[in-house]
C-alpha cells in the first residue's frame, strides 16, 4: 500500500467544498498543524506561563509584554488559537485515517495471487528450482509448511484452455499451474491505524481536559471572569462554576486549622470560582528535612467533608501521591504562608529616628510615617506616609557554603595541588555527579517585606533573623544580612552588618549614632592622635587630631558635598574618595588615600572603644578577629549611607501558620489520553518491529506431457529491506524448495 499526501477527493459538490475536504484530510495539512503545535509548545516551555503582567514588563519591557499578551503566548495552552489548532488536527487526522482504512482493509485481505511468473523474476529476492512432485502436490505441501510456520496461505489453480490441436492456450499472460500466495506480519498495517488514532485520542483528551468546556460555559451560560477583590463568599453566581462542572483544573489554598470548598481558575482577564462538592480541612502541613537541611517530604494531613452526605474522610496528600475523591483528584501543588504572626523591631538607619516594634500578619500591612529632612538642617521635619507590607516568612533558608558556593568564589588554581587523575575522575562517572562541592547549611528564618510610599512606589527588603558566618575561617565575622531590591526580577543586594556579642545589630547602630555626634567624633580624633603621635610634639598631636576629625567628618557626611548634584551619597568611603579626587593632585592620590584610610580606621577604632566603654562593654582586644570586625564595620558603615530606607526591620519573633496549595482536578479526558498513549506505543512498535512479508511460489509442469515433475519460481517481498529479510529468504528457499539461492539473486 503506497501512502499519498493527498486527501479525500470528492466527485460532487462545489469546488470550494471539495478543495476544503481535500486539504483537511491531507497528510501535508496534518503535518503542518503538528509543526505549529510543536513550536507553540516550545514557546510555552521557554516562556513562563500565567505570570502577572507586571512580571513580563519587568523582564521583557512594555512592548514585548504587550505582544506576548496580544498573541496569548503567556498562556499558550489555553489560548483560543491553540485549542482551534488541536480541533483542526483532530479533524484532519481523523479524515486521514478514514481515507486510508479502506485501502488498509483491502490490502489486509488481498493475497495478490494473480501475479505473473515474469514479475516474480524481477523481485530482489527470487529463486527457481525443479521439484519432484506435480505442481498440485507441491503446492499443497508448501502451503501446509507455510501455514505451520504462521503464514496466511492461499492456493490458486490456474487452468489453461486448449485449441483444436490439443495445445495449451495462454490467456492474459497466464499458463496452467498452481500459485502459492502467503503473507505474514499483517499487524504492521494496524500500526498505522493505531498510531494515527492515538493522535486523535490524545488531542480529544487534551480538548476535554483543557479550557474548551469552561470557555463554552462562559460563552453559552453567561459566565464571566471576576476581576474585583473582597471575600469569595460575596462573588456573584455569574463568576462561579457549578460543582457538577465536568472538567476543571483549579487551585485551592487552605491554612492550617481552616477549611475551604472554593477553588480558583485563573483566566487571562480575571478568575473564575469553582465550587467543589466537598470541603477540605487542613489539620497539619508536614515538612521533613534531610540532615543537610534540604526538604525531603511535603505532605498535608487533611479531612474531606462531603457536603451531600456529611461524611468525613481523613487522608494524606503528598507530592506525586494525590488523593482521589469521587472522581476529583487532589494534588499537593505547593505551600504558602497561612497568615503567620510576626513581630518586627524597627531599627532607624539615621540618628534622628527612634526604635519601635510593630506586629503584623503575613499578607497584611500597616501604616508608618517617615521622617524626612530637606537639604537645609534648619528646616522643620516633614512626615511622609509609608506602608509596611508583610510579604513572606521563611523559617528555613538552605544555602550552599561549599567551595565555590556562597561566600567562597575562589577561581585560582595552585599548580602544586593539581591531580590529573582526580580531575578526570571528578568529571566522569554517573550522570548525577557534580564537581561543585556542596556544604548545605540552614541559616535560619528570614522576613520579606515592602515599604511603599504615598506615590505607590515600593522597595522590597529581605532580612535574616540570625547572624550568618559567610566563611569557615576563625577570623570570619558573623554578619546580619539586610537585602534590598527595587525590581522584582532583580536579585537582592545585601548590606552585611557585623553582629555584636548578642547576635544583633545594636552595637553597629550605636557606633553609627556615635559617629553622627560631632563631639564624639572630636573626642575619638583626640584619643587617636594622643595614642598615635609623639606626645613630646604637641603640634604633631594637634595636626593628627585635625586630620582624624576631618576624616571622620567626611565619613559621617558632616562635610559639604564636594560634587554638587552627585547621586552618590555624601558620606562613607565615597565621600572620602571624592575629597581626595578634588583636593589632592593625581600623582599623590594613592599615597594620600592610604594615609587617610589609615587615619580613618584608627579613629573609628577609638570611637568604637569609647562606645563600648560608655555602654559598659569590654574593650576590644588587638588581634586578627578585632581587625576583621573593624574592617567589616567600616565597610558596613559606608554602605549603610546608601541604604534606601530610613529604617530597617529585624525579625524578633514569629508564630508560623502554614498553608497548603492544592490543585483539584476533574479530568474525564485522562483515560482517553491514556488509551491514546497505549495506542501510540502499540502502533509505533508495530510499525518498527513487525515486518510485513509476502511470499509467492509459482508451480508449473516442467513437461506438459509428464506431470511427475514441476518447476517452482519463488519470490519474497518485504516493506523494509533488512539483513533479517535476506536470512529469512535463504531459510525459506532451503526449507520449501531444497536449494540455497545464489547471492546475486537475493538483491537486484
Amino acid at each position: 500500500m503506497s501512502t499519498s499526501t493527498h486527501g479525500l477527493r470528492l466527485h460532487s459538490g462545489s469546488h470550494a467544498v471539495r478543495a476544503l475536504v481535500e486539504l483537511l484530510s491531507s497528510m501535508r495539512f496534518a503535518i503542518s498543524l503538528l509543526t505549529v503545535i510543536c513550536i507553540a509548545s516550545i514557546i510555552g516551555t521557554v516562556l513562563k506561563q500565567n505570570e502577572p503582567f507586571g512580571n513580563y514588563i519587568n523582564q521583557f519591557g512594555p512592548f514585548w509584554a504587550e505582544v506576548f499578551t496580544a498573541a496569548s503566548l503567556n498562556r499558550v495552552y489555553s489560548a483560543w488559537w491553540f485549542i482551534l489548532i488541536l480541533a483542526f488536527l483532530v479533524v484532519s487526522t481523523s479524515l486521514c485515517v478514514i481515507r486510508n482504512i479502506p485501502k488498509i482493509v483491502a490490502d489486509w485481505a488481498a493475497f495478490k495471487e494473480g501475479i505473473r511468473e515474469q514479475s516474480l523474476k524481477s523481485f530482489g529476492h527470487h529463486a527457481q528450482a525443479s521439484l519432484a512432485l506435480s505442481p498440485e502436490q507441491e503446492a499443497k505441501r508448501i502451503g501446509q509448511m507455510l501455514a505451520s510456520g504462521g503464514w496466511k496461505v492461499k492456493l490458486q489453480e490456474r487452468q489453461a484452455s486448449t485449441n483444436t490441436n490439443g495445445n495449451a492456450v495462454v490467456e492474459n499472460g497466464k499458463v496452467s499451474g498452481w500459485m502459492v500466495a502467503a503473507k505474514a506480519g499483517r499487524a504492521n498495517k494496524l500500526g498505522y491505524i493505531a498510531a494515527h488514532s492515538a493522535i486523535v485520542l490524545i488531542c480529544i483528551g487534551g480538548l476535554l481536559d483543557g479550557d474548551l468546556i469552561v470557555r463554552a460555559q462562559m460563552l453559552l451560560n453567561g459566565k464571566t471572569a471576576y476581576q474585583g477583590g473582597g471575600l469569595i463568599a460575596d462573588v456573584k453566581p455569574e463568576h462561579r462554576l457549578s460543582p457538577s462542572n465536568p472538567t476543571f483544573r483549579a487551585n485551592l489554598l487552605v491554612a492550617e486549622g481552616a477549611r475551604s470548598s472554593t477553588a480558583v481558575l485563573t483566566q487571562g482577564n480575571g478568575v473564575l470560582i469553582q465550587d467543589l462538592p466537598f470541603s477540605i480541612e487542613l489539620n497539619k502541613f508536614v515538612v521533613e528535612h534531610y540532615s543537610t537541611g534540604m526538604p525531603k517530604l511535603f505532605a498535608s494531613d487533611i479531612i474531606i467533608h462531603d457536603k451531600e452526605t456529611g461524611k468525613q474522610t481523613p487522608a494524606r496528600v503528598e507530592v506525586n501521591h494525590p488523593v482521589n475523591y469521587n472522581g476529583i483528584e487532589i494534588f499537593q501543588s505547593s505551600f504558602d504562608d497561612g497568615g503567620s504572626a510576626v513581630k518586627l523591631a524597627a531599627v532607624p538607619m539615621t540618628s534622628a529616628g527612634k526604635p519601635f516594634e510593630v506586629d503584623g500578619v503575613i499578607g497584611g500591612s500597616t501604616q508608618l510615617f517617615k521622617e524626612s529632612a530637606s537639604n537645609s538642617s534648619n528646616e522643620k521635619l516633614s512626615n511622609e506616609k509609608l506602608t509596611l507590607e508583610f510579604s513572606a516568612l521563611r523559617v528555613f533558608n538552605i544555602e550552599n557554603f561549599g567551595k565555590n558556593g556562597a561566600g567562597q568564589s575562589d577561581s585560582s588554581v595552585d599548580v602544586r595541588k593539581v591531580d590529573l587523575r582526580e580531575t578526570i575522575d571528578s568529571k566522569l562517572g554517573a550522570a548525577n555527579k557534580t564537581v561543585t562541592n556542596k556544604a548545605l547549611r540552614n541559616v535560619g528564618p528570614s522576613i520579606t517585606y515592602k515599604l511603599r510610599d504615598a506615590a505607590g512606589q515600593a522597595k522590597e527588603f529581605h532580612n535574616y533573623m540570625l547572624p550568618v558566618k559567610m566563611g569557615d575561617a576563625d577570623t570570619d565575622i558573623p554578619v546580619m544580612l539586610m537585602g534590598v531590591r527595587e525590581n522584582p526580577v532583580d536579585g537582592f543586594r545585601y548590606l552585611r552588618i557585623p553582629a555584636d556579642e548578642k547576635g544583633g545589630i545594636d552595637g553597629f547602630i550605636n557606633i553609627r549614632n556615635e559617629l553622627a555626634d560631632p563631639k564624639i567624633r572630636e573626642l575619638a580624633a583626640q584619643r587617636y592622635a594622643k595614642k598615635s603621635a609623639d606626645p613630646t610634639r604637641p603640634e604633631m598631636v594637634n595636626q593628627l587630631a585635625m586630620s582624624a576629625s576631618r576624616a571622620l567628618g567626611l565619613f559621617a557626611g558632616a562635610e559639604p558635598n564636594i560634587k554638587a548634584g552627585s547621586p552618590l551619597p555624601n558620606a562613607g568611603l565615597q565621600a572620602v574618595a571624592d575629597f581626595i579626587e578634588a583636593k589632592v593632585p593625581e600623582a599623590e592620590r594613592e599615597k594620600a588615600g592610604e594615609v587617610l584610610i589609615r587615619i580613618l580606621n584608627g579613629a573609628l577604632f577609638e570611637l568604637t572603644q569609647y562606645m563600648r566603654e560608655k555602654t559598659g562593654l569590654k574593650p576590644l582586644e588587638l588581634n586578627d578577629v578585632t581587625q576583621a570586625f573593624m574592617t567589616q564595620t567600616v565597610l558596613s558603615l559606608s554602605d549603610s549611607y546608601a541604604y534606601p530606607a530610613p529604617m530597617t526591620f529585624v525579625l524578633k519573633d514569629f508564630k508560623q501558620v502554614q498553608a497548603s496549595v492544592f490543585q483539584v482536578t476533574r479530568t474525564p479526558g485522562k483515560m482517553v489520553v491514556y488509551a491514546g498513549c497505549a495506542f501510540l506505543i502499540l502502533g509505533i512498535f508495530a510499525m518498527l518491529y513487525i515486518r510485513e512479508r509476502r511470499l509467492w511460489i509459482w508451480l508449473r509442469s516442467e513437461d506438459q506431457s509428464n506431470n511427475a515433475q514441476s518447476v517452482a519460481t519463488m519470490a519474497l517481498s518485504s516493506n523494509r529491506k533488512t539483513m533479517d529479510g535476506d536470512k529469512e529468504f535463504v531459510h525459506l528457499a532451503q526449507q520449501l524448495l531444497g536449494i540455497k539461492p545464489i547471492a546475486s539473486n537475493q538483491s537486484k
